[in-house]
């Protein structure tokens, strides 16, 4: 099983916010819901749009690319039941955020 790695520190995504992170060469999405971090791959499946740079409202990201939207607390896709996106699983310790991937 893989550790769970420092991406980033809570002052560095404020509430409502998203933020693209790199670890071991794989982009990932964090996102910043009413105070509870989750972390998505940042590709969208749908043709490849970074999804850390997209809107985020609530718990759906919206893909700057062609607007798919995904549930970042599932990986659900609202626009394409076809599609998914993987989810990481995230722990906070004191202020650090830490992904595992």
């Amino acid at each position: 099983m893989a550790d769970f790695v420092k991406v980033a520190s809570l002052a560095d995504l404020p509430a409502g916010s998203a933020k693209t992170v790199e670890v071991g060469g794989t982009s990932i999405a964090l996102y910043n819901v009413g105070g509870q971090v989750h972390a998505t791959t940042n590709t969208c499946p749908h043709r490849g749009g970074p999804l850390g740079e997209g809107v985020l409202g609530g718990e759906v990201v919206v893909c700057p690319w062609h607007a798919f939207e995904f549930e970042v607390t599932s990986g659900r896709c609202l626009t394409n039941p076809n599609l998914q996106i993987p989810c990481f699983p995230v722990r906070i310790e004191g202020q650090d955020i830490l992904v595992q991937v």
